[in-house]
């Protein structure tokens, strides 16, 4: 599958230091010429920060994404850092699975399409 990255003029996708996929590194140091600066975070709690950091910027892509495909590759970069998230975490999609059910059981999903309109 050939997939597209979507070139975007977000402020938040040019915020450093940040986390990055394994090969971007090296994509960029092809694409440019240039020697990438990084390091590997060691630490547990500071892989947590940068990935929370990372998730909030990939749902700002996904909010701002334009059509199908974009919004398409915005959700699998946002699963791909809910993976990290939870294998840090020892958790798994079955536990989080339940737990979406179990909410969707109590309060419902977002099928319906409610938008409610003030404060209680």
């Amino acid at each position: 599958m050939e997939l597209e990255h979507f070139e975007t003029n977000l402020a938040k996708e040019k915020i450093y230091p940040k986390l990055v996929r394994d090969n971007i590194p090296e994509v960029v140091g092809q694409k440019t010429g240039k020697e990438v600066k990084t390091r590997i975070l060691e630490g547990d709690q500071e892989y947590l920060e940068f990935l929370l950091k990372k998730v909030e910027e990939e749902a700002y892509e996904l909010a701002h994404a334009e059509g199908r495909e974009h919004l398409a590759e915005e959700v699998a970069d946002v699963m791909e850092i809910l993976d990290s998230l939870l294998e840090l975490n020892g958790l798994s999609w079955e536990e989080i699975m339940k737990i979406k059910q179990a909410k969707a059981e109590e309060r419902g999903g977002f099928k319906k399409r409610i938008l409610m309109l003030e404060e209680v």
